[in-house]
């Protein structure tokens, strides 16, 4: 099974190491990981560091784009493998077994989605990172839809043949007209009006750095809130309630156990 990796970078050069290398460490064979790297014409040293790395991506596109939502557009339309999955330039695979963990998973259950836990992590002093958030996603029911429950995104990983099946009018996978919540609204989408049933691998397959767009500030948490209430209206999901529980979900996050 071929799994294509789509990672979107723009002035990453700080981080996207840490991302090629849990690439590089995994135990599934190389010829069966499609690496696409999609560049936002970065004006660091990313590009360079990315040719330094140990393992080379096998599709390298850098030019101006439109956003993270546009750079994913592009790396799902340049993407050949059976299975399609996103690693974004703060996050790195949580161990040498989670590619080959989700061949098997998929291959087993018959699911053509996959999704599986997170960790929030933050960098320490001393070396290697401490978790700050986990998230445990626990097993889907569509119900759960409207008390706010979604997959982390980095950790979902679709048969290439939905992304057909599942695309706007407009020719997108990803609604660019959203800035930090088409993620959301392309996996409400996804789960509700396809039915898709996604299988559950409980493991934390992604770590991702806290910071991201989504959870940086005031400020964009707040806009994130407003483009997941316009989401939720889009897909006729739930009601305020729906948000409101996505948000207070998140509380459970710092308290749950570690791995």
């Amino acid at each position: 099974m071929k799994i294509s990796i789509i990672t979107a970078t723009y002035n990453s050069e700080a981080s996207i190491a840490d991302t090629q290398d849990s690439l590089a460490r995994q135990d599934y064979p190389r010829g069966q990981i499609e690496w696409i790297v999609v560049d936002g014409a970065s004006t660091d040293h990313t590009i360079q560091k990315i040719k330094e790395g140990a393992f080379q991506p096998d599709r390298l596109a850098s030019e101006p784009d439109k956003g993270i939502y546009d750079a994913l557009n592009k790396g799902v339309r340049l993407a050949t493998g059976d299975v399609v999955g996103f690693l974004h330039a703060d996050d790195f695979l949580a161990s040498p077994t989670v590619l080959r963990r989700i061949s098997c998973t998929l291959k087993n259950s018959g699911a053509e989605a996959l999704y599986g836990d997170l960790q929030y992590v933050r960098p320490l002093e001393s070396g290697g990172f401490g978790v700050v958030r986990y998230w445990d996603s626990g097993v889907y029911y569509p119900r759960k839809l409207k008390w706010g429950w979604m997959p982390p995104h980095p950790t979902l990983y679709l048969k290439r043949g939905i992304y057909e099946r599942t695309k706007l009018p407009s020719g997108e996978y990803f609604d660019t007209s959203f800035s930090c919540a088409a993620d959301y609204d392309f996996m409400m989408r996804l789960l509700s009006k396809y039915e898709i049933e996604p299988a559950y691998l409980r493991m934390v397959l992604v770590k991702m750095r806290v910071g991201g767009v989504s959870n940086r500030n005031l400020k964009h948490i707040v806009a994130k809130s407003r483009e997941d209430w316009r989401a939720i209206r889009r897909n006729r999901i739930g009601h305020i309630h729906t948000l409101a529980w996505k948000n207070l979900g998140k509380l459970r996050q710092f308290v749950s156990r570690s791995k």
